[in-house]
């Protein structure tokens, strides 16, 4: 089962989740997400049970839990959502781009 876990402490490590959640099973993975310019955290992460069971305990027990100072949010991750490749943009044409030149 995946996890999202939120409202990390900057100064978390991907050790600290694997620690924190092998309490309740077995990690398959434990993934912090970064900022791809800076390389610092986020603030959220990913992590992935063995289980749902564990998953589902691993929810229950620290959803809400003070860790290094913050109240992590920890729920089952949803499906990432599709992005268009324009940014939420629309190319529909005219405006004041590339108009004719005399």
């Amino acid at each position: 089962m995946k996890l999202y876990v939120g409202n990390l402490s900057f100064d978390t490590t991907e050790n600290d989740l694997q620690d924190l959640f092998a309490q309740y099973g077995t990690v398959s993975e434990a993934a912090l997400m970064q900022d791809r310019m800076t390389g610092r955290s986020r603030g959220f992460a990913f992590v992935t049970m063995g289980s749902a069971s564990e998953g589902e305990a691993a929810i229950s027990a620290l959803h809400g839990k003070q860790v290094q100072g913050r109240a992590l949010t920890v729920n089952e991750a949803r499906p990432r959502e599709e992005r268009g490749g324009n940014g939420g943009r629309s190319f529909s044409g005219g405006g004041s781009r590339g108009g004719s030149r005399r």
